[in-house]
């Protein structure tokens, strides 16, 4: 934990690079993240989210369930795998992510959101990916792994960058949680702080799965954003 601290304090101590962080996980980033609920819209429809209670519960449920199981999980994999130049592993991670995936709406926002970020990445200026690019001729490239790959860019440390990836879909959950419930701005801004403060232990738990372990299954949320593909009225993407 105290290294953890220390690499904190780093990030803090170096502007641009806090800069790079909150510029990947801006809700401005143009990679269509905004465009999904992630399962959200129909729970609503079906009354399992009526008030800021329920909508914790649902988002924490995920965040510790989902996130934490694969994702984030993963994206310490994939760091790794940057940080030792091992295309082949990066690659395998990038299809075990992709695998992970329950709903052809969940994989549609991760392949679309990921294909988006690579695009964005190759018109940076001072941005070299065409050695990992090429290697998405031929396969999708999950949104975790695009997001690995632009962290690694900005030089930004793991730590920073798991506890960057699990805001963008705190943030984007409460955003769409703030239109559908609805929830009052006091309503949205107390859940920011209150499943923030889980990301630490996300993290530690993430970090500590062995690679055989990796993987969820979240029933509900699958049969939620499969649903929601026909649901009568909706105002985010399927």
């Amino acid at each position: 934990m105290a290294n953890g601290l220390n690499k904190m304090s780093e990030l803090s101590a170096c502007p641009i690079k806090l800069n790079r962080l909150l510029q990947l996980c801006s809700a401005n980033l143009p990679v269509g993240g905004f465009s999904f609920s992630q399962g959200l819209e129909y729970a609503v429809e079906a009354g399992w989210l009526v008030d800021s209670d329920s909508t914790k519960s649902w988002i924490l449920l995920n965040l510790t369930e989902s996130l934490e199981q694969t994702d984030v999980a993963i994206l310490k994999r994939l760091y790794a795998a940057l940080i030792a130049e091992d295309l082949e592993a990066f690659l395998y991670w990038n299809t075990h992510i992709v695998a992970c995936r329950e709903s052809s709406e969940l994989l549609l926002s991760d392949i679309a959101m990921g294909k988006a970020l690579v695009r964005l990445m190759k018109q940076l200026d001072g941005i070299n990916i065409d050695k990992f690019a090429a290697a998405f001729k031929n396969q999708d490239c999950s949104f975790v792994t695009a997001f690995a790959l632009c962290a690694y860019q900005f030089k930004l440390d793991l730590l920073s960058v798991q506890s960057g990836y699990c805001w963008t879909y705190i943030d984007n959950q409460v955003s769409a949680a703030t239109k559908l419930v609805p929830l009052g701005q006091t309503q949205a801004q107390n859940l920011l702080f209150t499943l923030s403060e889980h990301t630490q232990s996300i993290i530690e738990q993430a970090n500590a799965i062995h690679d055989d372990s990796i993987g969820s299954s979240l029933p509900h949320l699958a049969m939620a954003s499969a649903w929601h593909e026909t649901q009568y009225s909706r105002l985010f993407r399927s």
